[in-house]
């Protein structure tokens, strides 16, 4: 028993390490944007005059932001979208169709995240302009939609194995085609790993900045990672640092929000298939 304590408190005092590592950023961004313009190079913890000028500051003139916020939950929208449809069919053949060379497509897939992002930019780039796709939604869309759908037909994957086989089969003596089996017993049993899924994807491609700012060039279609870096000051000389924290907070706290909300479905996803 008196061992068992200090293991408890080394325990909580790692935790809470972790969690001051993690969010000390978010906080100080935080506190950044609620800084006067005048103080946003003070660098105490806690403003010495809390104001807005910044959130509102995010939001007038010429910065376009609100459109950059809708061009964002487009993309990101879209793309989830598209992963998971695409995704859980493919999951779904690779967990439940015997063919040969199954582990060595499914190792294709996954070893497609290996390379680089940035180094597929300059023949996506080529072609885009070639076929007069840039500043489309589709530009952003389908790239992003190639970096996502390896890692969720991988999750899908584990997770559709460990749903027994026995389940369709029991549906399709009650009378269900196999297509039915998946929609009506498969698919919603396959809930967590899916829903897992569409939040690591939608937040992967709200974040996303080096595709969105290589293939727009219109300040209409920027999202909003892109429409932050290209803030300008009042003289368009200084630096906004207020303004782009603020716009940070505004980008990051729907994340924190879906992340704290769903948590528990989100571990029970990722955790699915692990134990057999």
């Amino acid at each position: 028993m008196t061992g068992s304590l200090p293991k408890r408190v080394l325990s909580y005092l790692g935790l809470a390490l972790v969690a001051v590592y993690c969010l000390a950023p978010f906080y100080w961004m935080t506190v950044s944007a609620f800084r006067r313009p005048q103080d946003q190079f003070d660098n105490s913890i806690v403003p010495a005059r809390w104001s807005w000028e910044n959130f509102h500051a995010v939001f007038s003139g010429d910065n376009g932001f609100g459109r950059a916020l809708l061009n964002s939950l487009v993309v990101a929208g879209c793309t989830t979208v598209l992963t998971l449809f695409i995704g859980t069919f493919t999951a779904y053949a690779l967990a439940r169709l015997d063919f040969r060379f199954k582990n060595a497509v499914l190792g294709l897939i996954i070893a497609t995240t290996m390379f680089p992002g940035i180094s597929q930019l300059v023949p996506l780039l080529k072609l885009f302009t070639d076929i007069k796709w840039i500043n489309t939604y589709q530009a952003m869309i389908l790239p992003s939609l190639g970096f996502a759908l390896p890692l969720s037909v991988w999750l899908l994957t584990a997770f559709f194995r460990q749903l027994p086989y026995e389940l369709e089969q029991a549906a399709m003596v009650d009378g269900c085609t196999r297509g039915q089996a998946f929609r009506k017993v498969i698919v919603p049993l396959a809930a967590p790993g899916v829903f897992t899924t569409a939040i690591l994807t939608f937040i992967a491609a709200w974040n996303e900045f080096l595709i969105a700012l290589s293939m727009v060039n219109k300040k209409e279609m920027q999202t909003a990672t892109v429409a932050i870096s290209k803030f300008t000051g009042v003289s368009g000389f200084d630096q906004p640092f207020g303004t782009q924290m603020a716009a940070g907070v505004i980008v990051t706290v729907p994340l924190i929000a879906v992340v704290l909300v769903f948590q528990r479905r989100i571990v029970a996803g990722l955790t699915a298939g692990g134990v057999k």
